[in-house]
């Protein structure tokens, strides 16, 4: 790794090369730091392809730029909808005059956005050959979907899902649901058109054509994406052009942006803090540079979970959850919060972060760092023989090796020894398994991982979008810890069905006590993002919920070129 100093050094010398002269088209240089994957609403779930998704395709809704209490409002509906007294049906206008952008599908003519669009878009989250990780959204709550299910057609007419006119849709639920347009307002739920999915079967992903503020310019996989302005979007940008680079390693990342490659740096990584921050501070010859240091706190929750139905580390009977609360016994928030997070994090107590609807500030968690305990927890459920080497063995003296998979880049190397010090300091012997994120998460789904350090972004602003993580349902899907307790998904079903509430927040600790009873995650941080961004840009705020900026930020091109010119 190049010294702290020597960077500098390279770095304020370099700037003024890293430029380019003033260009006559607004091009903001952003990065995305993992590999996106096939770009079809229906099927995507990583942060990167998301991130791409939501500014190719459009929803319903979507939340208001700059609300605080988040708000949301119309995006190609002309305002949120009308409600009947039931609470169950919503009425929605589609603006007129939006246009998917063009491609060979539409032979040659514009083709306009209509209601009956919507319909088909939502019915494609049941196709059972897209295998959705969405679905659990929509499933059972819109009247009649069972009929999808039963014998899957997109011809199939639900009757909680119509469009009576060409701008009008129609959605009747089968009970009130307080989350329900927050649904409506995710990347999931963007519009499609029928005749670009039956153009490129099986490849939609591969032709993303939608009415987003963007449109794809050109892709590289898992290098750089170029997406230009689509004017005629509900929400058309200020900008002209969005290059997107894949930045997986850290370095790479702040070292770009120190050079002026990137516009903003979202979330400095753990493992280079020391690189651009001192003190709680920008340093002072970044400052120097006009650019400027925000603090925001990220709805999101990192967690190590474990399969529950993996042969050596599931199951629940008591010798099994010994071992999983021993390992959760092991883990040692002060260090990864003080020396890997340098401080930009906060200790999870459950899975949700803080400014999420159903936060409990009071409540803790019973299981924290005690390795004396967990050493303990061990003996006494069995798992007293050792190994030559001193490690644990199972209760039947066979060998006890855990496997974790981890991301192959730096940051995920420096997690890999903090955990390996952590279950080694108990008897316990790990492995690591590196690859990209992508592919643990296709593992992941088959129930082919054993354990990961994953983490989740709220995809809308309430508790429920966190617990469903370990809703016994949801196994194979978002659930990847394959958690099916029935105590756990009763109170998750009854909490669904409630506002933000105290018989909710009482239904909430009781599945956080299971939670620690069985201990299928280990919650570890939410973490605090230490943002940078270049003095040339401008409107940019950080968005609790939506994952990108781009539709609403511009550039000041000769405020660029003026800081350019400083640098030389």
């Amino acid at each position: 790794m190049i010294p702290g100093r020597i960077v500098f050094a390279l770095l304020l010398g370099v700037a003024a090369m890293a430029l380019p002269a003033q260009a006559a088209d607004k091009v903001l240089h952003t990065y995305l730091s993992t590999s996106e994957t096939g770009l079809d609403p229906a099927v995507a779930s990583d942060i990167a392809t998301l991130s791409l998704l939501e500014n190719l395709f459009d929803p319903l809704l979507r939340y208001n730029y700059l609300a605080r209490p988040l708000a949301l409002e119309g995006n190609t509906a002309a305002a949120l909808p009308e409600v009947d007294a039931s609470g169950l049906r919503y009425t929605f206008h589609i603006r007129p005059g939006i246009y998917f952008t063009p491609d060979p599908a539409f032979g040659g003519k514009p083709r306009e956005l209509t209601a009956a669009d919507y319909v088909y878009s939502l019915k494609r989250l049941y196709d059972p050959a897209l295998r959705s990780p969405w679905l659990a959204l929509f499933d059972g709550k819109i009247a009649g979907d069972a009929g999808l299910k039963a014998a899957f057609s997109y011809d199939t007419p639900i009757p909680g899902l119509q469009a009576p006119a060409r701008y009008t849709l129609q959605i009747t639920l089968t009970a009130p649901d307080p989350n329900f347009l927050f649904y409506l307002a995710t990347p999931a739920s963007a519009v499609l058109a029928r005749e670009v999915v039956d153009a490129y079967p099986g490849q939609v992903g591969n032709h993303p054509v939608g009415t987003g503020s963007f449109r794809i310019g050109s892709w590289k996989r898992s290098d750089k994406i170029v997406l230009l302005a689509n004017r005629g979007a509900p929400t058309p940008p200020l900008i002209d052009q969005v290059e997107v680079r894949i930045a997986e390693e850290f370095q790479g990342r702040v070292l770009g942006f120190l050079r002026g490659e990137f516009d903003y740096l979202e979330q400095v990584p753990e493992a280079m803090t020391a690189m651009v921050i001192a003190g709680g501070k920008l340093k002072p010859e970044l400052a120097a540079r006009g650019l400027v240091l925000t603090r925001f706190p990220v709805l999101q929750t990192y967690y190590m979970w474990m399969n529950m139905d993996d042969a050596l580390l599931g199951g629940y009977s008591k010798p099994k959850a010994a071992l999983r609360r021993a390992i959760a016994l092991s883990y040692n928030s002060e260090e990864d919060i003080g020396l890997l997070k340098k401080g930009f994090a906060l200790r999870a107590e459950s899975p949700l972060p803080p400014n999420v609807l159903g936060y409990d500030p009071a409540y803790r968690s019973p299981v924290r760092y005690n390795p004396a305990m967990a050493r303990a927890l061990l003996d006494r459920y069995g798992y007293r023989q050792r190994d030559a080497d001193g490690f644990r063995r199972l209760p039947d003296g066979k060998p006890l090796t855990l496997t974790m998979h981890s991301e192959a880049t730096v940051g995920g190397r420096l997690r890999d020894e903090l955990w390996r010090k952590n279950l080694n300091a108990i008897g316990l012997r790990v492995v690591f398994r590196s690859d990209k994120k992508t592919e643990i998460i296709k593992a992941s789904r088959l129930g082919k991982v054993q354990m990961f350090e994953s983490n989740w972004i709220a995809d809308f602003p309430d508790g429920d979008n966190f617990y469903q993580l370990l809703y016994g349902p949801n196994s194979g899907r978002a659930n990847y810890a394959r958690f099916n307790l029935p105590a756990y998904n009763v109170r998750y079903a009854q909490a669904r069905a409630l506002p933000d509430s105290p018989a909710r927040t009482q239904l909430y600790r009781e599945m956080n006590d299971l939670l620690h009873a069985y201990n299928p995650w280990v919650p570890l941080t939410h973490p605090v993002s230490a943002d940078i961004r270049q003095p040339w840009l401008k409107h940019y705020t950080r968005h609790p919920v939506a994952l990108t900026t781009w539709r609403y930020i511009d550039l000041d091109l000769e405020l660029r070129e003026r800081s350019v010119r400083a640098s030389r």
